[in-house]
């Protein structure tokens, strides 16, 4: 299977939960960058108007498929999980007159160096483009000074500003996440306009400084406000992780990747185009052969994704720079598919969504801390070691209270994460929940630490526990009344729990990664 891709940039097969958003962008070959973008931009308005777009592909029933039915005939059709996508909640009729615009809790905008609107969360871009002239106002009064303006406070609102040529985006937020969480959300904001552009959308600036790049985006909101909204459950703990983090994000799995040692893909790229993908309803109706651009791989020059949804749950995307490999890349998923098919692996990717991930209730109670344990560094009181596992349960959730956890290899750079459990199980307290753990990292970062660092927090929420070491970054979250001693008890207990299942949760070995 692996020489059928070899010649391939990359071939990854992810498994995600079911959602349903709406919009096409399917490229054709031998075109340069300009033309490709103008037919994208099409598409996009067109689909967004309601019309269908049809895909690069439009074959159905060609040479192999007959296969893959038999296959999955004798193979049983996988049932999948569907879900329900969600829409945003922009309203066009809103401007920053309205009292409704005004209390939302976090804007993004984007605009260029001449103050013209490009995109904006709330509300329409050409109703609000005398805020984004202010925007740019206050941005251009800085630079003329020889400075650059990073962020402004005022009162609760936090305005964080990047500038990426004539490219600007802003964030206002009152949300309370630290500078560096939102600026790393407008960084991938920018990497997503790239990813569906290119860069070498500047070179339209350069010919024509008050160059109008909102038709080109036209009808790709859907794809932002995905990605935006997705920042609501993004744990920025650890800026380099984002492979891990795609998972944790976007309700996705990678499940395995493959390509040559010298064709990485960094995992920015992987989240902006695990996005791109799940925004659209017509990658999941027909195979795909789409135009895209990997900002970190090639920020000037668009690569081809070919997607195909080996079900409602899991797809398989190859990627390669050639423009016209659509008919080889076709061959080559047709006999992965079969091959996953007659063994069976898509039934397992499928049982393994449903059974979900590791879980506070399943913490193994051993009595006696490890070598090297958190006691040692936060609180000097052991527990008693007679205390029974009913003894040690405060609530619900795990052992001590536990309500959730996090633990980042640094070696690997990796993390996993625990399921949610009650009382944390509603979106709202999943978000509250993140944003502390933004903060604590904040706080934990905001200078040097040496090989041991530990903060213990107690609000009427939780009872956040941090521990940083060479090996490791470890978060966890108990019931606000549980007992400080045998939450470090339970926290050496999850740490060399999630050491010994090391080689089932995380990518160890070589992988076609660049971090």
């Amino acid at each position: 299977m692996s020489s059928a891709v070899e010649d391939q940039f990359a071939s990854i097969t992810v498994s995600e939960k079911s959602r349903s958003h709406s919009h096409a962008s399917n490229g054709s070959p031998n075109r340069d960058a300009g033309e490709i973008v103008e037919e994208r931009a099409a598409a996009w308005r067109s689909e967004a108007e309601g019309h269908p777009v049809p895909s690069s592909s439009g074959y159905s029933g060609e040479i192999g498929e007959d296969d893959i039915r038999e296959a999955r005939n004798a193979g049983g059709q996988v049932d999948g999980v569907s879900g329900s996508g969600l829409q945003g909640k922009r309203r066009l009729d809103e401007d920053d007159a309205s009292v409704s615009w005004r209390k939302r809790k976090k804007h993004f905008f984007i605009l260029s160096h001449s103050g013209k609107p490009i995109y904006s969360r709330y509300g329409d871009e050409y109703r609000l483009a005398g805020f984004s002239a202010t925007l740019q106002a206050i941005i251009s009064f800085v630079e003329n000074g020889g400075d650059r303006l990073k962020f402004v406070r005022a009162g609760k609102h936090q305005v964080v500003f990047l500038v990426k040529g004539p490219i600007y985006l802003v964030c206002i937020s009152c949300t309370e996440e630290p500078y560096d969480a939102l600026g790393m959300q407008l960084e991938l904001i920018y990497g997503q306009m790239i990813l569906i552009l290119t860069k070498s959308v500047n070179r339209c600036f350069e010919r024509n400084p008050k160059f109008d790049m909102t038709p080109l985006l036209g009808g790709t909101d859907i794809v932002f406000s995905s990605l935006i909204h997705s920042f609501s459950w993004l744990q920025v703990l650890c800026s380099k992780t984002w492979l891990i983090l795609v998972s944790y994000l976007l309700y996705l799995c990678v499940v395995s990747i493959v390509g040559a040692q010298k064709a990485s893909l960094h995992p920015d790229d992987m989240l902006l185009l695990a996005n791109f993908v799940m925004a659209s309803e017509s990658f999941r109706t027909s195979e795909s052969f789409s135009p895209i651009c990997l900002p970190r791989y090639n920020p000037m020059a668009f690569l081809y994704a070919y997607v195909h949804y080996l079900d409602v749950d899991t797809y398989l995307m190859l990627l390669t720079t050639s423009s016209d490999s659509f008919y080889h890349l076709k061959d080559c998923r047709i006999r992965i598919e079969v091959s996953l098919l007659k063994s069976n692996v898509l039934s397992e990717i499928q049982r393994s969504m449903l059974d979900g991930g590791l879980r506070v209730e399943d913490v193994p109670m051993d009595p006696l801390p490890h070598r090297g344990s958190l006691l040692s560094h936060l609180g000097r009181q052991k527990p008693h070691m007679q205390d029974s596992p009913k003894e040690a349960s405060l609530g619900i959730g795990g052992p001590a209270g536990l309500w959730h956890f996090l633990y980042r290899s640094i070696y690997m750079d990796q993390y996993v994460a625990s399921e949610f459990s009650p009382p944390i199980d509603s979106p709202r307290q999943q978000k509250r929940l993140y944003r502390a753990y933004q903060n604590m990292y904040a706080s934990m970062h905001a200078q040097d630490i040496g090989p041991h660092k530990t903060q213990f927090r107690r609000d009427e929420s939780y009872a956040l526990l941090c521990w940083v070491t060479q090996d490791f970054e470890f978060y966890a979250a108990f019931d606000p009344l549980a007992d400080k001693a045998l939450a470090i008890k339970v926290c050496n207990q999850v740490c060399q729990w999630v050491k010994d299942l090391e080689n089932e949760i995380f990518l160890l070995g070589a992988s076609p990664f660049s971090w």
